[in-house]
């Protein structure tokens, strides 16, 4: 397995397409969201040219089976202007030291399906995804992530070793409970995050790990 990461022009040709392919499985096939997609894509005003992407596929395959999405709170982020109340009076971050993980997913649908809340962190790669995003936000200043998180992630984060709090309590936003999480980014060289093989972004980030082919 292969984890990748960078903006849109730094990524190998035909990988935006799948995940916006794998993006719709997940989020609106798969955990029912109702979102604005066209053919089966899923993208949003927040996809744009300076988006950091990180991506894991099977090498042999190429097969996607994880995606995040990185983007600076000061500028338009998914939290900040679509999902403001989940902070509950607190003022939505804004600083390019405060970065939001969004459209977090790792399910590899050639693996037998897992049930529950925090269905799209069910797949073993969540947690070496997880690591890289947060190798690549550190590279471009990041100190913490924000992300819109169902319940049930606040366990497996601080399980896997993530240091990770509740910015506010969980709402219902169309049926679905959802908190705002804080996600501490690592200092270099601090375990468990730190990624083996991982080079300064912008660019490519290539990470070897267990798992598919």
């Amino acid at each position: 397995m292969e984890i990748l990461a960078g903006t849109p022009d730094h990524l190998p040709p035909g990988l935006m397409s799948g995940l916006a392919r794998y993006r719709h499985r997940v989020f609106v096939e798969m955990l029912g969201w109702k979102l604005p997609c066209k053919g089966g894509l899923e993208f949003d005003q927040f996809d744009r040219p300076d988006t950091l992407y990180v991506a894991a596929r099977c090498k042999r395959s190429g097969r996607l089976v994880g995606s995040a999405r990185l983007l600076p709170t000061n500028r338009p982020y998914l939290l900040g202007e679509i999902f403001p109340d989940l902070m509950q009076g607190i003022p939505v971050p804004h600083s390019e030291q405060v970065w939001e993980l969004s459209r977090f997913a790792a399910v590899d649908f050639s693996a037998p399906p897992q049930d529950g809340p925090a269905g799209q962190f069910s797949s073993p790669v969540a947690v070496e995804l997880l690591r890289v995003a947060l190798a690549a936000a550190a590279e471009h200043g990041a100190r913490r992530l924000i992300t819109v998180s169902p319940l049930g992630v606040e366990r497996l984060l601080r399980r896997a070793g993530f240091q990770a709090r509740r910015a506010a309590p969980p709402i219902l936003v169309e049926g679905h409970a959802l908190f705002a999480c804080w996600i501490e980014v690592p200092r270099p060289n601090t375990p468990p995050q730190r990624p083996s093989g991982r080079h300064r972004l912008p660019g490519l980030v290539v990470v070897g790990a267990g798992g598919c082919l």
